[in-house]
């Protein structure tokens, strides 16, 4: 099993910035790829951003393309989201986790680090 441990979040001003932090321990040789997902008051999880655990290939989200870069330090098992930009839209809770397949569902899940946005 894969533990995660986000770290980062907060409150900012629109168009602020902020670094989102993600440790994993444990079995981490066995992670597939890495991702961040958000969750908002009211409405569902969606996904955020991914990367992949060896060769580091990043997908997005629409909404956060051009905005949000996800990276990742294999050495220091750590995953990152750097945030620029920063909409109110984007105030949610924000979790990271990780597979062990690019089939396999994301079974690992860190608790979660609030950000907030203002206007």
């Amino acid at each position: 099993q894969v533990q995660l441990v986000e770290s980062g979040g907060g409150l900012v001003q629109g168009g602020g910035s902020l670094r989102l932090s993600c440790a994993a321990s444990g079995r981490t040789f066995s992670i597939y790829d890495m991702c961040w997902f958000r969750q908002a008051p009211g409405k569902n999880r969606e996904f955020v951003a991914s990367i992949t655990w060896s060769g580091g290939s990043a997908n997005y989200a629409d909404s956060v393309k051009g905005r949000f870069t996800i990276s990742s330090e294999t050495a220091k098992n750590k995953m990152y989201l750097q945030m620029n930009s920063l909409k109110p839209e984007d105030t949610a809770v924000y979790y990271c986790a990780s597979r062990v397949g690019r089939w396999r569902d994301y079974d690992s899940w860190g608790q979660g680090t609030q950000v907030t946005v203002s206007s």
